[in-house]
């Protein structure tokens, strides 16, 4: 069969405004299948600390700012409940379903109500995921990127049989259950991770039931093991040099900037090549493996990391403090996971200075104070804890790997490439 612009259509498809669909598709408009509450514009003198949480977009993995509450009356149609779902049409923009305890609607989102006959709340979901990318195309405004409601109302999303949406929506489902699932590993580990810090740096690398038989001692940092010692940091790690690379003008170099670090799994996570020629004015601290790279702008970020061997004798931004760890005395991944303690960030971060650029020294680092076992103790922490992060790591290319399934399977259902209607789903 060929479409009106002569393209071959396989048989038993048709040509429509989104391309290509089977013939019993329909295509319909948002506002042709539901009908939508545009939530409630609190101001701050409404907030209060008691009733019911509001929810504020900030992105799509926190939905709502814990701090603001409201314990006044409202209408019924800007209350959320569990199994909702809302559209941020603002800012944020996306689809999610509400998962958590009741809640206010502020401004800025949308709640579907009143779904048509035609359509399963199951599939609309799903559907409208996979048109988030075109309204942000189609936002207004430099500050607060917006889609107007008559746009979104008018975004077209195809329409199979019922049959056919309640198949699609069960095999999209049960790839975005995989991956909470994987989520949620990931996040217990992540608990258990801290947990597993708290005891080895209190009590060291010993099973719980023997913990009351530790004898601690108090010092500078807390409590610790009598047989460890608390020692300057500075005593335990070398001086480091810095390095102009524009000396070596046509000579390429990988920098390391404070952006490249990942706050949340604490590593480098990419890097800038340049020629010396061009080497931003920051780059002149030189690093190498096992270097631990601790940010001393806004350190309460937690911009720290370990240098892996593909980044030996590169360049680092300025803005880092590089600590090279005495490896006779000390062993770096232990040094690594000492320093990304609350405590030892949070007495870093009471010596910065200034407001706008908040930043502390390298000598503000190196003062603090750490805790020191023995050698062979060290290793034993920093092996416990790199068993911990190799799971975690696992887990995340897992994850990623099943959003990028997720993302090939919705658009292949969604746009027909992959037909369902002949499958045998239990749905």
């Amino acid at each position: 069969m060929k479409s009106n612009n002569n393209e071959i259509l396989p048989q038993g498809y048709k040509m429509t405004e989104l391309g290509p669909l089977p013939e019993e598709w329909e295509v319909v408009r948002l506002g042709e299948v539901a009908e939508y509450v545009n939530g409630y514009a609190f101001k701050p003198a409404q907030w209060k600390k008691k009733g019911l949480s509001i929810i504020r977009i900030q992105n799509l993995t926190q939905t709502t700012n814990e701090i603001n509450y409201f314990d006044g009356k409202l209408d019924k149609k800007y209350l959320v409940k569990k199994g909702d779902i809302l559209i941020s049409w603002s800012a944020s923009l996306g689809v999610f379903e509400w998962k958590r305890s009741d809640a206010w609607l502020n401004q800025h989102i949308f709640k579907v109500v009143n779904y048509s006959k035609k359509i399963l709340k199951e599939y609309f979901y799903y559907a409208v995921m996979t048109k988030i990318e075109f309204m942000k195309n189609k936002t207004h405004g430099s500050t607060m990127h917006h889609i107007t409601k008559k746009e979104f109302l008018t975004v077209k999303l195809p329409l199979p049989p019922l049959p056919q949406q309640q198949k699609i929506a069960a095999v999209v489902s049960a790839v975005q259950e995989a991956k909470e699932k994987t989520q949620a590993v990931i996040d217990a580990t992540k608990a258990l991770k801290k947990s597993m810090m708290k005891h080895l740096f209190t009590y060291g690398p010993v099973p719980l039931e023997v913990t009351e038989n530790v004898p601690l001692k108090e010092t500078e940092i807390g409590k610790v093991p009598e047989e460890w010692e608390v020692v300057k940091f500075g005593e335990v790690t070398e001086k480091t040099k810095q390095k102009d690379p524009r000396r070596d003008s046509n000579t390429e170099f990988k920098y390391v900037d404070v952006s490249a670090i990942s706050n949340d799994a604490l590593k480098i996570t990419s890097y800038s090549e340049f020629l010396g020629k061009d080497a931003p004015h920051r780059a002149r601290k030189a690093i190498q493996t096992d270097d631990i790279i601790f940010t001393t702008v806004r350190p309460y970020l937690k911009r720290i990391a370990i240098v892996p061997e593909n980044l030996n004798g590169q360049i680092a931004s300025t803005a880092f403090c590089v600590i090279r760890c005495k490896k006779q005395i000390v062993n770096p991944y232990y040094i690594f996971y000492t320093v990304g303690l609350d405590n030892f960030v949070n007495r870093v971060t009471e010596n910065q200075r200034g407001s706008s650029y908040p930043a502390v020294t390298d000598k503000d680092i190196l003062n603090q104070y750490i805790p020191l076992p023995p050698l062979p103790v060290q290793q034993k922490i920093a092996s416990i804890l790199s068993a911990i992060d190799d799971k975690i790591e696992a887990e995340e290319n897992k994850k990623k790997a099943i959003e990028e399934l997720f993302k090939t399977i919705l658009h292949n259902l969604m746009t027909a490439k992959i037909r369902v209607n002949h499958l045998e789903i239990n749905v």
